[in-house]
């Protein structure tokens, strides 16, 4: 039974093969058993590349499954089709389009499992590209966020500077009165004079505008704060919220270029020997001599093609046969009286018929 499963799975006419040798049977089995485990790799192959698609178990298998009987019907299509001739140079000819055939295939069916083979690699490279593309991510976010912030830091700054600046002049002025009372400086007399008064006053009053320039830059360096503290909210909320994207990139595009910056070797010996598969049963059938079963199909197709061609020509001349009668048949009667008084006789009816009916028509009109 699955002998002849496999010779059914080969596209050869099974009611041919049947009354072949056993090693004629064999060989087509062997055909059809490759073409059946190619299909099953390649519906291994396209659930997992669809698995990291949809990361659906179920999915993945469904649409694997249809992706093998897609395989398995294209393959048996190829070497179905592949027939014996008398001539090496017809065969390669019939054979090329189906070995690209084949050679589209078997990268088709390579590639994913390249893909599963390599994994830890590509993880690694993968691995590699989101931690470029989280630095690249952050440092694009902060370009929106950095010059506002440095600005309001450089606001602050210069609130800051104000303060010290004129915190400066009001101990300056203290230390001016101080001088004077001491008698170390100014009219450096002993005591509180006028001009102590005076210096007193001044340092005075601008240690008020000092307190009041505290509480209002105080004021304004809080509310700068609480912005540069939003904004760098939001800068940490953005990446947080595009990080998943990046931790998420790993899907198929992603890992076939990864793969393409792994070393090309190995995957190229993969793809060789899933090229070696897929094309074994179209070389199979050029390399090896015209068989028993090549010859009763000849024989077969031969005698439907002569019998067709023969009942062709049969027609034709038949038709041809038959138009020759016709022709001499109208030219024998074409003189004759009878015939030509009773076609008087239709046509003058015809004439009077016409009349009447471009008569109804034109007092219709009128």
């Amino acid at each position: 039974m699955l002998k002849q499963f496999f010779i059914i799975c080969s596209g050869a006419d099974t009611d041919i093969l049947k009354d072949c040798s056993i090693g004629e049977q064999n060989k087509y089995a062997g055909i059809g058993a490759t073409v059946f485990f190619t299909a099953l790799m390649a519906t291994i192959a396209a659930s997992y590349a669809l698995y990291t698609v949809f990361d659906t178990l179920y999915s993945a298998i469904f649409f694997g499954i249809i992706w093998g009987l897609l395989i398995f019907n294209l393959d048996r299509y190829i070497v179905s089709t592949i027939k014996k001739r008398d001539n090496v140079i017809d065969e390669i000819l019939q054979a090329t389009p189906r070995i690209l055939l084949a050679v589209i295939i078997a990268v088709v069916i390579s590639k994913p499992l390249e893909l599963k083979i390599f994994e830890k690699e590509i993880n690694q490279v993968l691995l590699e590209q989101k931690n470029d593309l989280t630095l690249a991510n952050q440092n694009q976010i902060a370009q929106q966020f950095t010059p506002k912030i440095t600005e309001l830091q450089n606001t602050i700054t210069g609130l800051q500077t104000e303060i010290d600046t004129k915190e400066a002049e009001v101990n300056t002025l203290y230390d001016t009165y101080i001088s004077e009372a001491e008698g170390t400086a100014g009219t450096q007399l002993l005591g509180k004079g006028p001009v102590y008064k005076e210096k007193r006053e001044k340092h005075d009053a601008a240690l008020a505008e000092l307190q009041q320039l505290k509480t209002d830059n105080k004021a304004k360096i809080e509310a700068l704060q609480t912005e540069i503290a939003d904004l760098q909210t939001t800068q940490k909320t953005n990446v947080a919220d595009s990080q998943p994207i990046i931790d998420n990139f790993d899907g198929l595009m992603a890992r076939v270029n990864a793969l393409g910056e792994l070393p090309w070797l190995p995957s190229f010996f993969i793809f060789m020997l899933f090229l070696a598969i897929e094309t074994s049963p179209i070389f199979a059938k050029l390399l090896s001599p015209k068989g028993e079963f090549d010859y009763r199909l000849q024989d077969q197709e031969t005698t439907i093609k002569t019998w067709t061609m023969q009942k062709v020509n049969e027609r034709k001349l038949l038709l041809k046969t038959d138009n020759d009668i016709n022709n001499k048949v109208y030219n024998d009667i074409a003189d004759e009286e009878e015939v030509i008084s009773y076609k008087h006789k239709k046509a003058r009816e015809l004439m009077q018929l016409q009349a009447d009916a471009f008569f109804k028509n034109q007092k219709e009109a009128l």
